[in-house]
């Protein structure tokens, strides 16, 4: 008979033996790096270039299920979206902190996985772990990531430097996160009904992939500067096309005309989109959590952006005056709006 796998409590090891524990395997790689975990505070040592900086915080409940979160995806998810802020500057990411506020619900194993997680998305970005802090909770589990890049002056993007005239480009497909979610919840309220019941997720590899473990663009940063384009504007998608592109248009002083039919959708998300009787348009102009990165180019740069796979021209900037507007295929235009697409639906996706 298999050995009853014996946990350690965090309390049997202090914040310190924490600390130790899920640290003690790790080595940095940037060379920026001048001292990582292990003292009073982190030294990055940027020389010349400029410092960016990221911070999120993901709250049990609020942000995460682990009913149907894997810990080691949530740990990935949670670097994940702090790089993402990070690569809509333009710049590369190189650190990262990352602070856990626990209740004594969790053991030293469930963290240590929660930490296999974030390793593996330190490792398959090329960033270093170089400090953080653990503290109680009353309550589930607190993270938050703060993530510090590196930019040079004149590559920096920003997200209040779109100019009239300038194409809108989106990268990836949109809508499937948020599909994925609903995916997730929906399997979650069957098994409390019934525990009997084994959730189903087959035939939502995709959607759900997008929600559980969401990659941040670094490929399209890197093809943007080997073709030479700087975008002129750029912010990622986090809370919804709608909610991204009305935050460069506002910032801009701009106004913008996007077109339903060129929102790039996955097949999956729009069929399972159909399923819940949700305009496949509204997931993608709403849903959030897609991380892809949206941006504004000059007209001279179109043919080399166009030429890159997976990027997608959605619509232009235009005068203020001409509002924020998406047109249907059928000539009508409706108001962007960030809470959803009301106008169509009657009611948020949110």
């Amino acid at each position: 008979m298999e050995e009853e796998k014996k946990f350690t409590h965090l309390s049997e090891l202090g914040e310190f033996g924490l600390i130790q524990e899920l640290t003690k395997g790790l080595k940095t790689k940037q060379e920026s790096t001048f001292l990582g975990v292990g003292d009073d505070a982190a030294i990055i040592d940027n020389a010349n270039k400029l410092t960016v900086v990221s911070t999120d915080l993901l709250v049990e409940g609020v942000h995460f299920d682990l009913m149907y979160v894997p810990l080691k995806h949530l740990g990935y998810k949670a670097i994940v979206v702090n790089l993402s802020d990070i690569y809509a500057m333009n710049a590369q990411p190189k650190q990262v902190t990352v602070s856990l506020a626990l209740s004594s619900k969790y053991t030293l194993e469930a963290i240590q996985e929660l930490y296999a997680g974030i390793e593996k998305a330190c490792e398959y970005y090329g960033v270093d772990l170089i400090g953080g802090d653990t503290t109680s909770s009353l309550k589930g589990m607190t993270i938050s990531v703060t993530a510090i890049g590196q930019g040079e002056k004149d590559k920096v993007v920003k997200r209040d430097t779109a100019k009239v005239g300038d194409y809108i480009c989106v990268s990836g497909d949109l809508g499937a996160a948020y599909l994925g979610l609903q995916i997730l919840e929906r399997e979650k309220q069957v098994y409390l009904e019934n525990p009997g019941i084994i959730p189903s997720l087959d035939g939502h590899t995709y959607i759900v992939g997008r929600q559980l473990k969401p990659e941040a663009r670094k490929d399209v940063i890197q093809v943007l500067q080997e073709i030479e384009v700087k975008p002129s504007a750029m912010i990622d998608i986090s809370d919804g096309l709608s909610s991204e592109l009305l935050h460069i248009c506002h910032a801009s002083g701009v106004g913008c005309e996007i077109h339903e039919r060129d929102i790039p959708i996955h097949p999956e998300a729009s069929e399972q989109a159909l399923e819940f009787s949700i305009p496949p348009t509204t997931c993608a102009l709403s849903g959030g959590e897609d991380y892809e990165l949206l941006f504004t180019i000059n007209k001279e740069d179109f043919q080399k952006v166009d030429a890159i796979p997976g990027i997608t021209v959605i619509g232009e900037i235009v005068d203020k005056e001409k509002g924020c507007k998406l047109l249907t295929p059928d000539e009508k235009s409706y108001d962007l709006i960030a809470q959803g697409w009301n106008a169509l639906l009657n009611k948020d996706v949110e």
